[in-house]
């Protein structure tokens, strides 16, 4: 698996892209398909820290990814419900996005706590 600030960084830049692309593409956007797009940035704005094995930064990157991750339920669910092959498709590789940089978010703290 590519360096955890490397699928960190893919994560946010997928939120950023997919949750822009929902909000300007809807027929009656709503502020709340915002909401990957301000948790991709602050991903970003994290990258660097967690390059530099910031440890309260990386922390807080993998809150936020976590919080994402959970918060992206309720919309999966709701596309489901329309029948939005669209949105399932977006909000879906959100999703798997943020499992593999949870995944390694993980494997970086284990891999860490071992060379201690």
């Amino acid at each position: 698996m590519p360096a955890t600030h490397i699928v960190s960084l893919i994560h946010a830049v997928s939120l950023i892209l997919l949750g822009a692309y929902g909000y300007l593409n809807s027929d009656n956007p709503s502020m709340t398909a915002l909401i990957p797009v301000v948790f991709g940035i602050i991903l970003i704005a994290c990258n660097k820290g967690v390059k530099n094995q910031n440890k309260v930064i990386a922390h807080i990157a993998v809150l936020m990814t976590l919080l994402i991750i959970l918060g992206l339920f309720m919309p999966l669910r709701s596309s489901f419900g329309r029948d939005d092959t669209g949105a399932i498709i977006r909000i879906l590789i959100m999703l798997i996005t943020g499992i593999l940089a949870l995944v390694s978010f993980i494997q970086s703290f284990r891999n860490a706590r071992k060379a201690k």
